[in-house]
């Protein structure tokens, strides 16, 4: 064999060596990337991951402090519907009902300035005193309706109202308030004279009514005058 053809021979194979080496170079360095990027994306997975698990900490944690705000603001409504239903049920049971005939007591009021004067004409008054007899607090106010009767127990004058204002009161148990009758009443020889026998009392708002003895004396007759001198005021 010559010796060209065994230069051209070791040529080759250091040439396929070389390409051996540097296909195996290239192989090595592939290789290397891919574990590297393999390494680098596990990292980043897992900081990925560190960072789902962080934020899906913190929305369990916003979610939870979501679920206690409302189960608090829930709670305090529910303390404030409450209160809210005592409030309601203690006002109900705080409202004052009004003032019924059965609990009232009624009497002329008597001695001192209580006395009409019957020298005064048509400013003399007579009060009345309604006393709450029930076991229970009620409210009046407004205008009785008050009826002089004859002993035959018929309306033969009921009086007329005046203008004045009112407004209503409330009475304990025991307690007592009063409205007053504008007198006319007569001379003793006065012709145009009438003396009733009753007055019979009906509180605001009621139908039943309390009688009373007439404890004064003769009135002057204006049961079918327009503008009597002698006229109911209102309770309160």
């Amino acid at each position: 064999m010559s010796s060209n053809t065994l230069r051209r021979r070791r040529t080759l194979r250091v040439a396929a060596a070389a390409l051996t080496v540097a296909a195996g170079l290239t192989l090595t360095a592939c290789n290397g990337s891919d574990t590297a990027g393999a390494k680098t994306s596990g990292k980043a997975d897992s900081a990925a991951a560190a960072a789902d698990r962080e934020a899906t900490g913190s929305s369990n944690e916003v979610r939870d402090s979501g679920s206690q705000a409302d189960s608090g603001s829930g709670a305090k409504s529910e303390t404030v519907g409450k209160q809210s239903g005592k409030q309601a049920a203690g006002g109900a049971q705080s409202g004052v009902q009004r003032c019924h005939t059965s609990g009232l007591e009624a009497a002329f009021a008597t001695g001192g300035d209580a006395t009409p004067d019957p020298n005064a004409g048509g400013s003399t008054t007579t009060s009345i005193v309604l006393t709450n007899t029930s076991g229970s607090t009620c409210k009046i106010g407004g205008f009785p309706g008050v009826d002089l009767n004859t002993e035959h127990g018929s309306a033969d004058w009921s009086l007329r109202r005046s203008s004045a204002k009112y407004s209503p009161i409330t009475l304990n148990p025991g307690d007592s308030t009063d409205f007053t009758i504008n007198l006319a009443l007569a001379g003793e020889n006065d012709e145009n004279s009438w003396t009733p026998a009753f007055a019979v009392i009906t509180p605001p708002n009621e139908t039943s009514s309390l009688t009373l003895d007439w404890p004064w004396g003769g009135l002057v007759d204006q049961r079918s005058a327009t503008h009597p001198a002698t006229f109911v005021n209102p309770i309160g």
